[in-house]
């Protein structure tokens, strides 16, 4: 299986990789900074390549060019991006913002399955940062819903 991973230098991102490619699964990962990503043991393996696209700025519908080559044919995509470390008030509307422009960059990909990585909210009332996690969750369950639908048509 070829997975997108964003997030691959963060923490679950670090811990997943290595999961990925044990398993046998063909992973590119999805950096804002390639200078971050590290160059030895699991980063450095045949079946992990590297895109470096920053979600908080404009993405075409049809991807880019450069990032298009290597996922038109992903299968799944993990989305572990968030804006808690920001120092900006209003993260959610940063969150919002990459939420959609990773959408634009999957949906003309072959991907059938975005994963995403929420947060535990039990609570009627929410952290700002719990509750816009939980708001990308409705928009990444309805987003999942039209690719899966597109791609029976």
């Amino acid at each position: 299986m070829k997975i997108l991973l964003t997030g691959a230098t963060g923490y679950i991102g670090k811990r997943l990789l290595p999961v990925l490619i044990e398993q046998g699964h063909e992973v590119v990962c999805c950096v804002r900074d390639k200078n971050r990503f590290p160059t030895d043991g699991v980063y450095k393996h045949p079946r992990v390549s590297l895109i470096e696209i920053d979600f908080l700025k404009d993405i075409q519908s049809s991807g880019s060019s450069v990032s298009s080559s290597f996922i038109n044919d992903i299968d799944a995509a993990y989305y572990l991006i968030h804006s808690m470390s920001s120092n900006v008030k209003d993260f959610g509307s940063l969150e919002e913002k990459s939420a959609n422009n990773f959408i634009k960059l999957v949906e003309p990909t072959s991907a059938k399955q975005i994963i995403y990585l929420g947060g535990i909210a039990n609570e009627e009332k929410l952290s700002k940062h719990l509750a816009s996690r939980k708001k990308l969750k409705r928009f990444f369950q309805q987003a999942s819903f039209r690719l899966h639908q597109s791609r029976q048509e």
